[in-house]
């Protein structure tokens, strides 16, 4: 490790040879982040080259003093640039439309929130929007910013934390994939998700919102972690 340290430190300081060499020695990584993103209307020479810009931010960003290996710390930042790329001139766009219903599910939540002095019922936004709970849920996922997956709930833990593998590959898990995998949950789990996790509520506050016990949502939760676990792992 420290050798690697050695080579990182030398690239940051504009040590070409060190920088191509540490380049070519994470090939491989920098390929199995691009892998996720195969089949979204990009060639994939186009998302290594991506892959290679974020790389490189990783480079120059990472602290030896982090205590990590820069493997972790790399996956995050080659994931991101291609997924930037992809949000802001790439293939996957959230609809024009559900950005449209997620700015009224936001209004109508800050609305019933001021008049009422607390956190609206699901049902409450419902009357308001006049939209279902599942198109609540969806818009509010679409909108949802991509640091979500390290918000924290109110005991402190995280999405990310919840569901990471052990490998530095698996640590992050893909942004797009996984609001795919949460739209997919039933709909009682998908708000648990999106309450505790996007919201960052605790559990006795995720149960007001929904009129349940607060054992309830434990139970919610713990299967729609299980099911996001299994949907992510088998790649669907």
């Amino acid at each position: 490790m420290s050798e690697t340290f050695a080579l990182l430190e030398a690239a940051q300081q504009g040590d070409e040879s060190a920088c191509e060499q540490v380049l070519t020695e994470n090939n491989g990584l920098i390929w199995s982040v691009v892998r996720r993103y195969y089949g979204r209307g990009i060639d994939p020479d186009d998302l290594y080259q991506l892959g290679c810009v974020g790389f490189l931010k990783a480079v120059q960003g990472f602290d030896t003093s982090y205590g990590t290996q820069f493997s972790t710390y790399a996956v995050p930042k080659i994931a991101g640039e291609i997924r930037r790329f992809l949000r802001d001139d790439g293939a996957v766009k959230v609809a024009r439309s559900l950005r449209e219903q997620a700015i009224s599910v936001f209004n109508a939540r800050e609305k019933l929130r001021t008049e009422l002095g607390r956190e609206p019922l699901i049902s409450e936004i419902v009357m308001e929007t006049g939209f279902t709970a599942e198109e609540i849920a969806q818009a509010e996922l679409a909108a949802a910013a991509p640091e979500s997956l390290q918000q924290e709930t109110g005991e402190g833990l995280t999405l990310e934390s919840m569901l990471s593998g052990d490998s530095p590959e698996e640590s992050m898990v893909e942004k797009i994939a996984l609001r795919q995998a949460i739209d997919e949950l039933p709909e009682r789990e998908k708000m648990t998700i999106l309450l505790r996790f996007f919201k960052c509520l605790t559990q006795e506050q995720t149960a007001r919102i929904l009129s349940v016990s607060q054992v309830q949502v434990s139970r919610l939760e713990r299967r729609a972690l299980e099911r996001l676990r299994r949907s992510l792992a088998s790649g669907e």
